[in-house]
């Protein structure tokens, strides 16, 4: 096909027909007997021409261009048409350069379909977009990029102006959709005006964006407004320059308000919820030469209904609160920010001053209220800082780790409460769950509660990932070292007010040799699951863990591990897993990381269970798990044989000594030296271990006493014919040495040494009952063996199993 165009000399229009740019020239345009890359049809031409593809509009475009002169001679003024007629389909660009004096405005007027600005890179979705730049002198500004279909109605420049209209091939459009008009001098670049007339969001920025906007430079934005709706202005991306006089700024203008204009930094929080029409100004200064920097600006302007409880306030009381920060902002703040055609959802503290992220401090009172449809879009996150330095002072002082009710009553759902609990090296953090008590999340017990409590003990070289735990298990106590988080996270709908139930209390303590301590009072109905911190990576290096579990004397407790071995091989140290009943003459149950841990065995008091780690040879750290469960004691029916012998012997034995204390009673002779072969009267074999005490060695035992006195506490069935007994030993029955250890024995630590030489081993003392006079005897009867065949450390256990062990490590 052909295409014939003929311009006018007088319409001042260029229309270059040439190929788009890094494309083959495998089609031309041929004129007559002329073929060529490029056609240029100057004013007057009449030019008749065709392509020698069928597909030009995969690589011509078309520009037409029209020089309006408003200096030297009148404008045209009105509406813009689209000339020439007659194009052939390309994709094809309309620029209008428009000179004009700077003491006079020019006014673009569009039509009923208006415009949005959009950043630069993005594309229109009809791929119709305007382009508008304004001149003064010799200096050209980008307006800015422009699509239709949005809210800015008007566009008003200083000087002349440079307009662009690209529209692609298949587009049959007629109408350039604006019209040019003359105004007064506006004294500054440019105003733009917007028009919402319904709930809407909309974007802007600055001239040249996201260029520098010129130096010293003044525009406007009009936002025109029905008076029913309420706007709020957001910042979301500026930066500065460097000044040397005047400062940026950014001057509202709103009606009826007493300070206008209204001055605000663009570091500011912007105003929001206002009322109907206002203008907002951006100011530039004068800036340094040397380094100028850089003034940009990209904005949003919302625009809603008024809510409905917007005129009502919500009290948050946080004067008596103390190092405590309350941020209430919207879901996913702030790693995700909401699309701007999301509907806009303000917390407000006062009615001017709302943004989409409000932080309250401690120490005020604070009267805030909500711009927001859906007050489930909020949520909130708060951070409370307790510290000690001087154990002196905090050490019997309890905290409450529970969510203030200034928090819990706002109809705002908690996000996460983070407790920072800092403390210097010497002095750890015991928290309690007295009532509620804490339940570890594990896979196979699993927190189904509507809050959990993560817990992280951290060094500014390490941080270990106690764990995650929720109210409703058996765990009463944990002690940590280091500096400790714990963070409240809530989960569903649940914790919206302050009906939830709550019981985490914390204190400071002395210093504890494990990184933790947990102690745990199972419930009997239920099996316990237990598992080392820092799950699924396994224990740091060097690290001890210790659980202390309580059994009630009338029940039993099942322990059993959940795997054979501990799966780790150590390049440094050794890894130990500990278990120790805390009663008198406890065995110690240890096993390395390279011999099979114990057999599920049944405990009859409450015990200890230590893990300590060495540093593996590969990345597999330690992680192991265990439970507990509780059961009844069952009376064995040979204890209960055992039992009726014994009494019956006990009689026999007591009616023989009636009679022979009768009858030498008839013949006594003077008392007799007797040796006493059951008397220890061996040094021990170490030397330094030996200690002066009547419970460690037979310096207070008397072997020469009359057998008749030896027996003399048997007669107390007589029937009376004995007369009272004088300097008669009756036996001490109270309890020997001190109560068990807490914390754990300094054997679960990494450093034990064991003495290698068997000779240097001292002699075992025998139990000796504790008074000032006392009969020397053996105890009979050991501890049951629960079908574990490696038992350890029989011995006094008055004495911790924490001093056995380091005694040994020390002397050996």
């Amino acid at each position: 096909a052909s295409f014939t165009i003929s311009l006018h000399k007088a319409d001042n229009t260029t229309v270059t027909i040439k190929l788009k740019p890094d494309l083959q020239a495998s089609c031309r345009i041929r004129m007559k007997y002329v073929i060529m890359p490029e056609l240029k049809i100057k004013p007057g031409d009449n030019v008749t021409f065709t392509f020698t593809c069928n597909t030009p509009e995969k690589y011509f475009i078309t520009e037409i261009q029209k020089n309006i002169d408003c200096v030297s001679g009148p404008c045209p003024f009105g509406d813009v048409h689209l000339y020439p007629p007659g194009l052939p389909r390309l994709n094809r660009t309309y620029i209008w350069d428009v000179k004009a004096s700077t003491k006079a405005g020019l006014e673009l007027k569009f039509s009923t379909s208006w415009l949005r600005q959009i950043e630069p890179g993005e594309t229109c979705p009809d791929s119709v977009s305007y382009n508008i730049n304004s001149s003064i002198d010799n200096a050209t500004v980008n307006i800015g990029t422009f699509c239709r279909n949005g809210s800015v109605s008007r566009v008003k420049l200083l000087g002349g102006v440079v307009m662009s209209l690209h529209l692609p091939w298949h587009l049959p459009l007629t109408t350039s959709g604006f019209n040019i008009a003359s105004r007064a001098s506006i004294k500054r670049l440019c105003i733009i005006e917007s028009v919402l007339k319904r709930e809407s969001s909309i974007t802007l920025m600055s001239p040249n964006y996201p260029l520098g906007f010129p130096e010293d430079e003044l525009m406007t934005w009009q936002f025109v407004i029905p008076p029913n709706l309420r706007a709020s202005v957001f910042f979301h991306n500026y930066s500065l320059s460097n000044c040397e006089r005047k400062e940026e700024r950014v001057e509202y203008y709103i009606p009826g308000s007493p300070s206008n204009p209204e001055v605000f930094k663009l570091s500011d929080s912007q105003p929001a919820n206002i009322a109907g029409t206002f203008n907002m100004s951006l100011q530039g200064c004068d800036q340094d030469a040397q380094n100028p920097g850089i003034l940009r600006l990209l904005f949003q302007v919302v625009v809603q209904h008024p809510q409905v409880d917007e005129n009502v306030t919500h009290l948050v009381d946080l004067s008596k609160e103390k190092n405590m920060t309350v941020t209430i902002h919207v879901e996913g703040w702030p790693s995700r920010t909401p699309l701007m055609s999301e509907p806009m959802c303000l917390i407000c503290k006062d009615p001017h001053t709302c943004d989409r992220a409000l932080t309250l401090t401690s120490g005020a009172v604070y009267r805030i209220s909500f711009l927001c449809k859906d007050l489930s879009q909020l949520r909130i996150t708060a951070e409370k800082g307790i510290g000690c330095m001087d154990i002196r002072w905090c050490q019997k002082k309890i905290y409450s780790l529970s969510v203030p009710k200034a928090i819990s009553r706002l109809p705002i759902r908690l996000h996460k409460f983070n407790w920072k609990l800092l403390a210097t090296d010497m002095i750890n953090v015991e928290i309690t769950s007295p009532s509620l008590k804490l339940q570890q999340h594990v896979p196979e017990q699993r927190c189904n509660t509507s809050y959990s409590y993560s817990i992280v003990s951290a060094t500014p070289e390490t941080e270990l990932n106690v764990g995650v735990f929720c109210p409703g298990g058996s765990i009463e106590k944990i002690q940590m070292r280091n500096n400790i988080t714990i963070s409240l996270k809530t989960f569903g709908k649940g914790f919206i007010n302050e009906s939830i139930p709550q019981d985490l209390k914390m204190s400071f303590v002395p210093h504890i040799k494990d990184e933790c301590i947990f102690t745990v009072s199972p419930n009997p109905k239920a099996k316990v699951y237990l598992q080392t911190p820092n799950s699924p990576y396994g224990l740091p290096p060097y690290v001890s863990i210790s659980w202390f579990i309580i059994v009630p004397s009338k029940q039993t407790a099942r322990l059993r591990f959940s795997k054979d071995r501990m799966g780790i091989a150590c390049e440094t140290g050794r890894a130990f897993v500990n278990i120790k009943e805390e009663t008198l003459g406890a065995e110690e149950i240890v096993r390395r990381e390279d011999e099979l841990l114990p057999q599920p065995r049944n405990m009859l008091h409450s015990f200890w269970v230590n893990v300590s780690n060495c540093r593996p040879v590969d990345k597999t750290q330690l992680t192991l798990q265990f439970w507990v469960t509780l059961a009844d004691k069952q009376l064995d029916l040979g204890i209960i044989l055992a039992v009726v012998a014994g009494a019956g012997v006990l009689t026999v034995i007591g009616l023989t000594v009636c009679c022979v204390k009768k009858k030498k009673k008839k013949t006594q002779d003077p008392m007799v030296g007797v040796y006493n072969d059951n008397v220890n009267t061996q040094m021990p074999g170490r030397k330094g271990s030996f200690r002066k005490g009547r419970q460690n060695n037979e310096s207070h035992v008397y072997a020469v006493i009359d057998d008749a006195v030896v027996y003399g506490h048997l007669l107390k069935e007589s029937n009376g014919s004995v007369s009272p007994e004088v300097d008669v030993y009756r036996p001490f029955d109270g309890p020997i040495g001190s109560m068990p250890p807490s914390p754990p024995p300094f054997s679960f630590r990494k450093d034990i040494k064991r003495s290698s030489n068997p000779e240097e081993e001292p002699l075992p003392l025998m139990d000796i009952d504790q008074d000032t006079y006392t009969f020397a005897h053996q105890k009979s009867g050991q501890s049951e063996d629960n079908g574990d065949a490696n038992k350890k450390d029989k011995g006094d256990a008055s004495v911790p199993l924490l001093e056995n062990k380091e005694r040994d490590g020390l002397v050996g």
